[in-house]
């Protein structure tokens, strides 16, 4: 049995100021700390590009880069583990995000 997609991928998508900041209102799960679910929303969004931006935003908001999953761990030290989240991991550590 083949599985259907429930989205189709969007392509080319522009990711302005207020795309951008859209990302700071998205709801969190009952059960993670808000600004930690929204920092993966916002990477699983997002090129390293847009969020760096996101960064910023979220910084000046005042939220914390080092609030922790459920498991303890802050989203630097999950995403230290991607293959592909250098430019990442690079973004939220000159922010001032620790392991």
């Amino acid at each position: 049995m083949a599985l259907k997609k429930d989205k189709q991928k969007v392509l080319g998508e522009v990711f302005d100021e207020a795309r951008v900041k859209s990302f700071l209102n998205v709801p969190a799960r009952p059960d993670v700390n808000q600004d930690y679910d929204i920092l993966e929303k916002a990477y699983r969004g997002m090129k390293a590009e847009n969020f760096e931006t996101f960064v910023n935003f979220f910084k000046e908001e005042g939220r914390d880069l080092n609030a922790k999953n459920p498991a303890g761990q802050t989203f630097l030290q999950v995403i230290s583990e991607h293959k592909l989240a250098a430019n990442y991991i690079d973004i939220l550590k000159s922010a001032g995000a620790k392991y």
